[in-house]
C-alpha cells in the first residue's frame, strides 16, 4: 500500500470511492459532478486542503480529504479530516489506520493545531477505529444549514 497526495489523474477512481462514502453517509447523497468538482478544487488550492490517496499498484483503494482552516482557539491552523474512505476489498487490513497515520504526520509537519472529524453518530465501527488512533468526543454539537 502507498499513500500519497492525489493526482489530476485520481479524481475518477476518488469520485467513486467518495459515491460508496455517501450512500453509507445518513447526511448526504452521492452526485458524482458535484464530487469532482470538489475534489478538483481542493486540488487547485492546496493551501486549503490536500487529497490523500493510498494505491494498491497502480490503483486507487482508499483516500481521505485533510482541509485546512484558522483556530481562533488554538492560535493557528488546524485540519478537519474528511472522506476517510477504503474499497470494501481493502478493509480491515490495517490499511485505513495506515491512512489516517499518514495524513496525521503530514499535518504534524505543516504545523496544523489540531484535527477534527465528524462520524455518523451510529457508525459504531468508525467511532471505535477513530477512537483507536487517538481522536476523542467532543463537547462541541454539530449543527448545519445548507445556502
Amino acid at each position: 500500500m502507498q499513500i500519497d497526495f492525489a493526482t489530476a489523474a485520481d479524481l475518477d477512481a476518488m469520485a467513486g470511492l467518495l459515491g460508496e462514502l455517501f450512500a453509507l453517509e445518513a447526511d448526504f447523497k452521492p452526485d458524482r459532478a458535484r464530487q469532482l468538482a470538489a475534489l478538483r478544487w481542493i486540488l487547485d488550492h492546496p493551501a486549503h486542503g490536500r487529497l490523500f490517496v493510498a494505491r494498491d499498484g497502480d490503483r486507487v483503494v482508499g483516500m481521505a480529504n485533510a482541509l485546512v482552516s484558522i483556530s481562533t482557539a488554538e492560535g493557528g491552523p488546524v485540519l478537519m479530516l474528511e472522506d476517510v474512505i477504503l474499497a470494501a476489498s481493502h478493509r480491515g487490513g490495517g490499511h485505513g489506520r495506515q491512512l489516517v497515520e499518514h495524513v496525521l504526520a503530514w499535518a504534524a509537519g505543516a504545523g496544523m493545531r489540531r484535527v477534527t472529524l465528524l462520524a455518523d453518530r451510529d457508525n459504531a465501527a468508525a467511532l471505535a477505529f477513530y477512537e483507536r488512533l487517538g481522536f476523542e468526543e467532543s463537547a462541541m454539537a454539530v449543527r448545519r444549514r445548507s445556502l
